[in-house]
């Protein structure tokens, strides 16, 4: 009885969001909360919503303040410096500039949001693409690459979810993948000097100049803190290694190097409030969705659910293929991305897949590791399912069909050869 409930909190969670007859939240919300009614009492019910929310709180409160951190260092002009003299150092070789490109999109991404950076990088380039006869689609198709590499960082959206979802510390999902993920940006440059060594042979070598700071608006320039640049990126740099070596919680770094970074940049208590404000409505919207699934994930674990399916699907999957569900995961993860929305798989699937696999005696880390290591990462820029897809694919002027077969066999490519990694050096294990 448990586990034909949740199968069916789970489809009708994954039809709501699917066919858009509700919002993400909403149904995270109602879902659990209707079902939950027909599996306990309504005071036991509210001590799991509770014990849910609680649960995914540091994971809140992380992401909340990494996208305030890396948005205010964007706006301070953080990598400004970077994109410049990278697009100074490119000139008219289209090799160096599709190169260039990766390193930009590389860069631009720390904040782990895709529409800042598809905003930041594809305006700043396209120009230069245009000016050179260069292809679109390799423009669209290298910042995919390096923005869904990238996207793996803890306070992106993929990880936060998983973490979320499985009760498990956000770095230590992370951490372990640092190896497969320095290869998989490799891969992205490899990549990118293919594609850019095919655009070299098409266009040749052109003598020109491109000066990106011309590119940005009034409101932008204005806002560029030049003078602090050192300070900024050493603040920075201390941040992320911090995060690295877990000298404190995630979420406390995050809140005092945002502090700081506000007040150093922007000592005027109006310009603070702006700049949290030109932020709110991305934190907001993405903080929201993971304290409602800390509803979804605390009901679904407090009433037995999860559990029951996982007996249920042990039954009928072989046992030989049960101990190798961590590379299944990893493999199917991209791809899945064109299926599934990232709330529908992380907090509809990967805790079914998780407690599954315990089963068999794999780690549910390891699941979520292999999950992250495509689904909405790698994938998210390819998806039909993400808007910041049509972001891209608007601002790069290319049709979705033309951008998916351009790009979906490199980036497919990213994901195994970070999952080959991965089970070298011992981050998803059979």
């Amino acid at each position: 009885m448990l586990a034909l409930m949740g199968f069916l909190t789970i489809a009708i969670f994954l039809y709501l969001i699917l066919s858009k007859r509700v919002s993400v939240i909403a149904a995270l919300i109602l879902v659990p909360v209707v079902f939950g009614l027909f599996t306990t009492d309504i005071k036991s019910l509210g001590t799991m919503i509770l014990d849910g929310v609680t649960g995914v709180a540091p994971t809140g409160i992380m992401l909340a303040f990494a996208i305030l951190f890396f948005g205010l260092m964007s706006k301070a002009g953080l990598f400004d410096p970077v994109i410049s003299r990278i697009l100074k150092l490119v000139k008219g070789d289209p090799l160096k500039i599709v190169i260039g490109t990766a390193i930009i999109g590389m860069v631009t991404h720390l904040d782990g949001s895709g529409a800042s950076t598809f905003l930041i990088t594809i305006p700043a380039l396209l120009p230069l693409y245009e000016r050179l006869g260069m292809s679109r689609l390799v423009l669209a198709g290298v910042v995919t690459l390096s923005a869904g590499t990238m996207n793996i960082v803890p306070w992106g959206g993929p990880t936060a979810r998983a973490a979320s979802a499985l009760g498990i510390d956000a770095a230590a999902l992370f951490n372990p993948l640092i190896p497969a993920m320095i290869a998989g940006l490799i891969w992205v440059l490899f990549v990118s000097y293919i594609l850019g060594k095919r655009e070299r042979k098409r266009l040749g070598i052109q003598d020109f100049q491109y000066d990106f700071n011309q590119e940005l608006s009034e409101a932008d320039a204005k806002a560029r803190r030049p003078k602090l640049l050192w300070l900024n990126l050493l603040l920075t740099i201390v941040t992320i290694i911090a995060l690295v070596k877990v000298w404190l919680p995630l979420p406390v770094i995050f809140m005092v190097a945002f502090a700081i970074a506000l007040v150093l940049n922007y000592p005027n208590p109006k310009e603070q409030q702006e700049r949290i404000t030109e932020q709110a409505t991305g934190m907001v919207a993405v903080v929201s969705i993971i304290f409602a699934a800390g509803i979804f994930t605390g009901v679904l674990s407090g009433t037995g659910m999860i559990e029951a399916m996982a007996k249920t699907l042990v039954d009928f999957i072989p046992e030989s293929t049960g101990s190798f569900m961590s590379l299944i995961v990893a493999i199917t993860s991209m791809p899945l991305s064109l299926v599934f929305t990232p709330d529908a798989y992380y907090f509809g699937v990967l805790p079914v897949l998780s407690e599954t696999a315990s089963a068999y005696g794999v780690d549910p880390v390891n699941i979520g590791r292999a999950a992250i290591l495509g689904q909405m990462t790698t994938g998210f820029p390819l998806s039909p399912l993400t808007a910041s897809t049509f972001l891209l694919i608007g601002l790069a002027r290319v049709e979705l069909a033309d951008h998916q077969r351009f790009i979906f066999i490199w980036a497919f490519g990213t994901t195994i050869v970070m999952a080959l990694i991965a089970f070298i050096t011992g981050a998803i294990a059979i």
